[in-house]
């Protein structure tokens, strides 16, 4: 029997310091075909310490921990060498967007609610798995209009985007709107495949570990400013 890429299960580790939360989450994910839980962590530095050993594809990382919190975490994690393909999505509440911010900058893939339903969370484990990003359209302008302020000066701004092409810096701009790879070629008159070719040369050279970096740095220079 030939076993498939699809065949392989998402390897998830779970970090959140309430065991309860942790239960929950593992109880659902056990259930689920395609989904593997591998480790388990009750903070930060336990995180890390298990993304090291077990190398999953998935961390679910909560923010507030004792020890180490979410964003320090997230940070080793992503900085880690042989780690590079080590996705993060974080889980959050209304009143940690700060954080939330801080962890895209740290190298997360994207965030959830806490209180996201099950559907949310299998389909959002899987989004970040494929290498996508995922920033909740509900938050995510309020989110990132709340910390523009952290802007960098216009020049610098320019200064850093001076290593794309206008046609990289249209397609991070769309990028910071959230659109997919379908929607930028759609928008630009391109196939998918030639914007997808885009995003991942804009983020070799803007030095993005993914698309959601992508959108907070499209923010941070001015490519899109926030709406109202």
């Amino acid at each position: 029997m030939n076993t498939s890429f699809d065949d392989i299960p998402i390897k998830v580790l779970l970090v959140d310091d309430e065991g309860l939360v942790r239960s929950g989450f593992r109880l659902l994910l056990d259930a689920e075909d395609g989904i593997e839980v591998v480790s388990e962590a009750t903070n930060g530095a336990q995180a890390v310490e298990q993304a090291r050993a077990t190398r999953p594809d998935v961390v679910l990382m909560d923010i507030r921990m004792p020890k180490m919190d979410g964003i320090e975490a997230t940070r080793q994690i992503a900085t880690t060498h042989g780690l590079e393909h080590v996705r993060i999505l974080i889980l959050t509440t209304y009143d940690t967007d700060a954080y939330v911010f801080e962890g895209l900058q740290a190298g997360a893939s994207g965030f959830l609610l806490k209180d996201a339903g099950p559907a949310e969370l299998l389909h959002g484990i899987r989004v970040v798995a494929a290498g996508d990003s995922l920033l909740a359209p509900r938050i995510t302008r309020r989110l990132i209009s709340q910390f523009t302020a952290r802007r960098t000066a216009s020049k610098t701004a320019e200064e850093r985007l001076a290593v794309l092409t206008e046609r990289e810096r249209e397609v991070v701009a769309l990028v910071g709107q959230g659109m997919s790879n379908d929607e930028i070629g759609a928008e630009l008159f391109l196939s998918p495949a030639t914007a997808r070719t885009h995003v991942s040369r804009a983020m070799v050279k803007l030095g993005a570990r993914d698309r959601a970096q992508l959108v907070v740095i499209a923010y941070q220079t001015g490519l899109v400013s926030p709406q109202p």
